[in-house]
């Protein structure tokens, strides 16, 4: 640990299964049954109960993949606006006891409760509070972590899932995290676990023998992450202002698009979608981006960025259009998106100056 550095006590308290939770509770007949929130037909698996957990079902799964893994799966469509009211309800909990509140998403968020509302000493103690208050007001369970900087919060968090709590001492820190499997680490995704068990990279002491030059070698910028956070070092704060960086909307389809007049119409459906979204959060922005994904799961973006604002759905259309008509392939398609950024929303305007460039001059994002 870096003693040079104040000790915080932070949160972090994470939604357990969170919209297959909220089903389940809207809906008592699906209690204790493998659910899955997502298209039965078509898309992916936006989040799966522990009863499909069980079965390998995740959440970012292809829905045919989880039928496959799980035959009696319930497939249950998603209700964003419930999600975002009950999310609403759970930070004005976290609220009672602390304004330095970081959402991640509409189901975790860091709380640094140093100094709290309530002027309580244990954040243990607000951790168990904040759950009980979360249960009372909305019939769900939620897990928290407790330890002196973010990154070992979200650590913490995951240990006595669901429904837990974990705190990790300041004195305990160093023996936790050399004995945490690597793959445990915030911020080490699967490609990355198993480049370090090539290197006999397994937990944190051996994480913590290798030189701060040989893990940048290693691992480029996140080599620094790595050496920090297996010592405990992490100084990042709570940041309750996160900017939103960008709006998005896109469609899975029920069945691949094939010519320009079903793009046209999508698109016309998601330009109005987009206005409205933004509207309703007084949001403007420059760079429009549309994301096709093909039958064959392939990728392509391509954003064009304006000097002035967007203000119509008439003008994401009309982007949108020309950016359908720079597309490199001609292949059924199963998602289309439209996203907005460089948004008004940015606290720090960059005054810099945007040259007019034509479409085709437009490299692949």
């Amino acid at each position: 640990m870096d003693s040079s550095f104040p000790i915080r006590k932070i949160i972090h308290v994470d939604m357990d299964a969170f919209y297959a939770s909220v089903e389940q509770h809207d809906n008592p007949s699906l209690k204790g049954k493998p659910i899955a929130v997502g298209g039965e037909h078509r898309g992916v698996v936006s989040a799966a109960s522990y009863e499909a957990r069980k079965y390998g079902v995740r959440s970012a799964m292809p829905s045919k993949t989880a039928k496959e893994k799980c035959p009696h799966i319930i497939f249950v469509p998603p209700r964003f606006a419930r999600y975002k009211e009950i999310s609403r309800q759970i930070r004005e909990i976290f609220h009672e006891y602390t304004d330095l509140v970081e959402p991640l998403s509409l189901d975790e968020a860091y709380l640094d409760v140093t100094e709290n509302k309530k002027d309580i000493e244990s954040a243990n103690q607000i951790a168990k509070e904040i759950r009980q208050k979360i249960f009372e007001q909305t019939g769900l369970t939620a897990s928290a972590g407790i330890s002196v900087n973010k990154f070992l919060a979200k650590v913490a968090s995951d240990i006595n899932k669901p429904n837990g709590q974990k705190t990790i001492h300041p004195d305990r820190i160093e023996g936790f995290l050399e004995e945490l499997p690597v793959e445990k680490f915030y911020g080490v995704g699967k490609v990355t676990a198993n480049k370090m068990f090539s290197l006999g990279i397994y937990k944190g002491k051996d994480l913590k023998k290798k030189s701060l030059e040989e893990l940048v070698r290693l691992f480029g910028k996140s080599g620094g992450y790595y050496y920090n956070v297996v010592r405990g070092i992490h100084h990042s704060e709570v940041k309750p202002h996160r900017i939103q960086k960008s709006v998005a909307v896109e469609r899975t389809f029920f069945e691949d698009l094939f010519d320009d007049q079903q793009i046209n119409e999508k698109l016309e459906h998601l330009s109005q979608e987009l206005h409205q979204r933004l509207q309703k959060n007084n949001i403007l922005g420059r760079a429009l981006t549309l994301k096709i994904k093909y039958k064959d799961f392939s990728l392509f973006t391509r954003s064009f960025t304006k000097e002035d604002y967007f203000t119509s759905p008439e003008q994401y259309f009309n982007t949108g259009k020309k950016l359908w008509e720079l597309r490199p392939f001609d292949k059924p398609v199963r998602l289309l998106g439209l996203s907005l950024s460089h948004l008004n929303t940015e606290e720090k305007k960059q005054i810099s100056i945007q040259l007019k460039i034509p479409f085709e001059e437009f490299d692949h994002q």
